[in-house]
């Protein structure tokens, strides 16, 4: 399993807002620049996460884009399906229709087993979370 781009740039996006006092807007291009994104991809990343009422849009002369939530109330998992739509490992494990072994296949069995893990695991960190990882690995390798 791999991230697509847009997960992955969108996630890293709303890191960058996560960092940021709440309520601050900023630039789409900003956000760009930092985390070394294609500005016109992240728009359109951009524009999922605020359909999904995770980050806000503001229009004008000094518009950008804002964090809605609390950091801490954000999971990860609402982040990724707000880009993506529902995560699946593969079509069948949510689908027994797509293939006529799906009863009884045992390789969807375990990759519905290890989706459910993974979907628990996205479910229970937050951006805070992933905010706070990185500043404590980012001082410990200063000190």
């Amino acid at each position: 399993m791999q991230f697509t781009k847009a997960e992955e740039y969108g996630m890293l996006g709303v890191l960058y807002l996560s960092e940021k006092e709440l309520g601050s807007i900023t630039p789409l291009s900003e956000i760009a620049e930092a985390k070394a994104i294609p500005e016109k991809f992240l728009a359109k990343i951009f524009q999922s996460l605020s359909r999904s009422s995770i980050v806000r849009s503001h229009r004008g002369v000094r518009g950008g884009f804002s964090l809605s939530k609390d950091p801490s109330s954000v999971t990860v998992k609402e982040v990724l399906e707000s880009i993506h739509g529902p995560y699946h490992l593969i079509k069948c494990t949510n689908n027994t229709e797509v293939c006529d072994k799906a009863e009884y296949c045992s390789l969807r069995e375990l990759l519905s087993i290890a989706e459910d893990k993974l979907i628990q695991i996205f479910e229970s960190h937050t951006l805070a979370d992933l905010v706070k990882w990185e500043s404590n690995k980012i001082a410990s390798i200063k000190s």
